[in-house]
C-alpha cells in the first residue's frame, strides 16, 4: 500500500501563496494518479486538482484554474500544489490522495493523507 503525507499548509492573507507537498511511499509512485481535494467546514470534500503518473496530463477544478498548479517529482515520490492568489473561500483542509483512476470523485482514490489546514484571511 501507499502511505501519503501532506505538508505546507498554513495561514496567509488573501492574495498570498502557499505550496503544499505530498510525499508518498512505494516503488510504484510514478504509476499512480495523484489528486488534491479539500474540505471546508460544513461542506463535502471536493476535487481540486489531479495529475497522471507521467505528469503530462493535469486537470483542475474551475475554482483552481489559473491560480493553482499541480506538479510531481517522481524521483522524490512527491506531488506539489502551488496555490497563488489565494482567496478566503480556499480555506479548507487539503488532502492528497493516490489512485489508479483519474477522476474527480474521491471515491476513486485508494490512499489518503491526514490533511493539512489552509486558512486564508481577508
Amino acid at each position: 500500500q501507499v502511505q501519503v503525507v501532506e505538508s505546507g499548509g498554513g495561514s496567509v492573507q488573501a492574495g498570498g501563496s502557499l505550496r503544499l507537498s505530498c510525499a508518498a511511499s512505494g516503488r510504484t509512485f510514478s504509476s499512480y494518479v495523484m489528486g488534491w481535494f479539500r474540505q471546508a467546514p460544513g461542506k463535502e470534500r471536493e476535487f481540486v486538482s489531479r495529475i497522471t503518473g507521467s505528469g503530462v496530463i493535469r486537470y483542475y477544478a474551475d475554482s483552481a484554474k489559473g491560480r493553482f498548479t499541480i506538479s510531481r517529482d517522481n524521483a522524490k515520490s512527491t506531488v506539489y500544489l502551488q496555490m497563488n492568489s489565494l482567496k478566503p473561500e480556499d480555506t479548507a483542509v487539503y488532502y492528497c490522495a493516490a489512485g489508479w483512476i483519474s477522476s474527480v470523485s474521491p471515491l476513486q482514490y485508494d490512499y489518503w493523507g491526514q490533511g493539512t489546514q489552509v486558512t486564508v484571511s481577508s
